[in-house]
This record gives C-alpha cells, structure tokens and sequence, in this order.
C-alpha cells in the first residue's frame, strides 16, 4: 500500500517550467522599468551622474581649461574624455539616463492615473458585517428609530469632522460606507507628473536655450552675436543667426565696498550699480538703464545679469623704436576679498620673439614679507601692477588656452643686469624698459570691467510650474490620509444602535479620533442625552 502510494506521486524531473518567450520578456523588461522603484532609482543615478560635471572641467564653458587638463593628465584625461567626462551633460550615457527616467515616469504615471480615474468614480464598497473586526471601533445607543438616526449619520459623514472629509457615502440598506483622502493618491499622481513636466521643461532649454558671458569693460559695449562673446554655449537646435539683435554698452560702474576701520566687514562689498546703454536693435533707440546683480535686463526672453566686477589696467606695449605693438584694458581675474587680480598680457606682435606678461594687479598694493606684493584693500587707494616678463611662443601647438594665464612651457623668463628673474611694479603713468632692446611697457590707467552673463531659457517658466505643482503635489500625498469608515445601525428596543469602524491606507494615528468624534456628533444631532 505504501509503495503504491509513493509510485503515484510525480517525478520533479518530469515538472515543465513555463517560458516567457520574447512578448513576455519585453512585458517583464516594460513592467521594470516602469514601476516605481526604478523611477527612483534613475532619479538617483540622474543625480549621481551629473556629479561629474561639478568635478572636471567642462568643454562648453570653458575649452581652456579642458585642454590644459588633457595636457597635464596624459595617462586618465583622455580615458575621461573618452567616457564624456568633459562634456557630461550632452554625453549618450547622461542623455540615456534621462530618456530612461522619461519613459518610466510616464509607463508609472499613465496607468495609475487611470486607475485612479475609476477608483474615484467607484462605489465604495459595502459595510463588512462585523464592524469590531476593523483596526478603529467604536459603537454607541442613540434615541430615534434606525432610519432617522441612518440619514443623521449620513449627514454628520458628509459635512466636516476630524481631518477629512467623507465626500463619497454609499448607503445600503441599514448601513453606511464612506470614503475620503483620494486627493493624497492625486497628489502623488501630480508630484510625478510635475517631475515629467520638469523634465520636459529642462529638455526644452537644453535644445533651445542658450547661455553666453562677456567681460565687459566699461566705455564698451557689445551686441549678442556669437563673436561678441567670450564663452557661448548654445542649445542643439538653437538657431545662432538669429539671436535677437540688443546691444548693451556699460557706461560706469560704481562699487561700493565698506569703508569703516576694523572687523571683519572692513572691505566687504555693499553695491553694485552698472549705468548702461541699451538698443532692442541697431534702428531702435538708445535707453539708459541701470543693471544691478537682483535686477537683471531683460530683452524678450533674454536676461543680462550682473555677475561679476574686477579692474582692467590699461597697459601699452612699445618695440625698442617706439611704436605701439599693444595697447588695451587687460581684465584681471580677483582672487580674494581685496581684489588681488591675476591676469596675462600677450603681445603677439612681439618679435624677433612674442612676449608675455603675467602676474597680479593690486587696487591698494603694499609689501607683505612673506608673499611679496599684496593689496590691503579691494578699492582703488595705491594701484599697481606686479609682472613677470616672458618671451618665446605664446600658444604651443595652437591648443586653447585662458586668457587670464600663460603658458610659460615653450617661454623662457627675461632675466635683469644682475641675472635674476626680471620682476616689474609699475604705479599708473609709469613706464619700465625691457632688457635687451626690447621694448618697454606703460601702465597708462586702471577701469573698471563687469561680467555679464545672458541667458535664454524657454522653458525656465514651465519648469517653475513643474516644481511648484510637486511640491503641492507632494505636500497633499504627505498630509492628506485615505480613510474608510463603515456605519451600521440595528434596532434595541426602542434606542437604536449605532456600529462605526474604521480603517486607513497606511499609518493614521488620528483615526480613532476622527471615528470618536463622529459618534460624538450622531449623538448630539439625535438628542440623545449621555
């Protein structure tokens, strides 16, 4: 008998496992990609992945700099720039990421919000049959008969108690069924959405957006053409002939820094007002107008911003016969708080050889010790200029480079009669001769430079819509709960009992009291003396 029994059961070997096939893998592989849990994980790797981009140098806003790394880093930079870590935000790898985390959102929004859409135009479901079974109870006697005291309740559920309000009651027999808190499944469906017009939104300025910056010196001016910039870094499907035609001039610049001796706000920056000159287009009049750093100009969806100030030494360069092979306000870059300026001077026209001046200029220059010149102050109270001398060839293999620094690695230093490293300090109006016949250099005057940064970002309004509509969204999702409460009543003699449970989507510390002050409530409408 035993045997018998034991030979009837099936072999394991002989169990046949179901195949997906190719439709049900790329059911599995959809149903993944758009299920929550991988929205956020792409969220996540969308953020990681543009950590990159804050790290290295990026070629769009600054080619120099990327270049000079590649040079110095000849074993890992081109391994980088292989990987797109120089141009991170247009790399396949940060564009699939994005698309990705698209798709997703949309495959988990879509379905949800039409299950939602029916769930909010269902009937709740009817009252269990024992209401003590539910997590929140309770149950009171009442005077009145079960009809009237029914329709109380169904009164008191529909007005305003405890946190929410119960807007769907379905009525069934001598029971109840009441719901509230779908707006927190709306408000969930609405943060995710809003992330999907976010996302949107920063996809349209990415492809049709623009930025440029100009260091401007003062008495100049610029009109938005590609040339006109120092860096520009346009969309993909920007259309460069046809920026709109302004033109700004920056008349003065006023800075005004603290004045007042001892502590630590001595020198520290309180305004800054440009005096500009501004045409819509080259037959459109001139408007004066004041650009400050919160109050930007605007030219239709173009923004100026005022983001930067500095001081340009205006230097002359002679040959040893006298004639003029540069003269220009050179912008110098501050490094501190007392404007402490680095900047470059290149004078290609030099020969037999092209010389190079590099070094610092000091609004309020004196002589610290230990680092040499310095500047005690950020406004204009000892201006000078601190130079090194170099000649050679200013741009080995005609790589990119800042125009604030030089590449001393194809330069050698102009050394003075005693064989040392020649070092020049010029006050404005002097002039210093360069050894061996070649030349000299005149520190003619010092203005002032602004940096200006125009922007164009067509979508920067919808992706502010985008993010308050999260935030809204997210903020009902957090507060609002989901309810269901159940009312029965039953005949007792001649009072009539009333049975109330309760239950919540999630954790609902307020339930019990919410269902305590609805029996409160059918108490006092029935007149019923406690």
């Amino acid at each position: 008998m035993t045997e018998s029994r034991m030979d009837t059961r099936p072999d394991e070997s002989d169990v046949t496992q179901p195949t997906l096939g190719p439709v049900g893998m790329m059911r599995w592989a959809w149903r993944q990609l758009t299920s929550m849990r991988t929205a956020l994980f792409l969220l996540l790797l969308l953020a990681i992945g543009a950590v990159p981009g804050s790290i290295w140098p990026q070629r769009n806003i600054d080619a120099g700099r990327v270049a000079d790394y590649l040079a110095s880093h000849r074993s890992t930079g081109p391994w980088l720039d292989r990987l797109g870590f120089f141009d991170v935000y247009s790399s396949s790898w940060f564009a699939a990421i994005y698309l990705l985390l698209f798709v997703s959102l949309v495959g988990c929004v879509v379905p949800r919000s039409k299950i939602h859409w029916r769930a909010m135009r269902a009937q709740p479901p009817r009252a269990p049959s024992r209401l003590e079974r539910l997590p929140e109870h309770g149950e009171i006697e009442v005077d009145g008969a079960p009809e009237d005291v029914l329709r109380v309740a169904q009164e008191v559920l529909k007005g305003r108690h405890g946190l929410g309000r119960f807007s769907r009651v379905r009525s069934d027999g001598l029971s109840l069924s009441a719901e509230s808190g779908y707006l927190r499944e709306t408000g969930n469906l609405v943060f995710h959405a809003a992330l999907i017009v976010v996302i949107v939104a920063v996809a349209v300025g990415h492809l049709f957006g623009w930025r440029g910056d100009r260091i401007l010196v003062t008495g100049k001016s610029f009109s938005n053409t590609i040339s006109a910039y120092d860096t520009f870094d346009p969309g993909p499907w920007v259309d460069t002939e046809g920026l709109s035609p302004f033109t700004v001039a920056v008349d003065r610049l006023d800075v005004t820094f603290e004045e007042r001796a001892g502590g630590a706000q001595r020198g520290a920056p309180r305004d800054f007002t440009a005096y500009t000159r501004t045409q819509t287009s080259p037959l459109a009049p001139q408007v004066n107008q004041i650009l400050k750093v919160n109050g930007p100009l605007k030219f239709g969806g173009a923004s100026v911003f005022l983001l930067g100030n500095g001081y340009a030494p205006v230097i002359t360069v002679r040959d040893a016969k006298g004639q003029v092979l540069l003269r220009e306000a050179t912008p110098f870059l501050p490094q501190d708080a007392n404007y402490k300026s680095v900047g470059a001077v290149k004078v290609s026209a030099a020969s037999p050889k092209q010389l190079g001046f590099f070094g610092f200029f000091l609004p309020s220059e004196y002589l610290d010790m230990d680092s040499g010149p310095s500047s005690f102050f950020p406004d204009l109270k000892n201006p000078a200029l601190a130079l090194g001398v170099y000649e050679g060839e200013l741009y080995p293999q005609g790589r990119p480079q800042s125009v604030y620094t030089l590449s001393t690695e194809k330069m050698t230093q102009l050394k003075n009669s005693q064989g040392e490293a020649l070092r020049l300090l010029l006050k404005p109006g002097q002039t210093a001769q360069l050894p061996d016949g070649r030349g000299s250099i005149t520190f003619d005057s010092v203005q002032r430079w602004a940096g200006l940064s125009i922007r164009y970002d067509p979508g920067k309004v919808l992706a502010l819509s985008g993010a308050v509509a999260a935030l809204l969204g997210l903020i009902a999702s957090l507060m609002i709960r989901r309810r269901r409460v159940f009312v029965r009543v039953r005949p007792v003699g001649r009072r009539t009992v009333v049975s109330i449970g309760g239950l919540a989507k999630g954790e609902d510390p307020g339930l019990g009291a919410t269902i305590e002050d609805l029996l409160s409530a059918i108490t006092e409408r029935t007149g019923t003396k406690v």
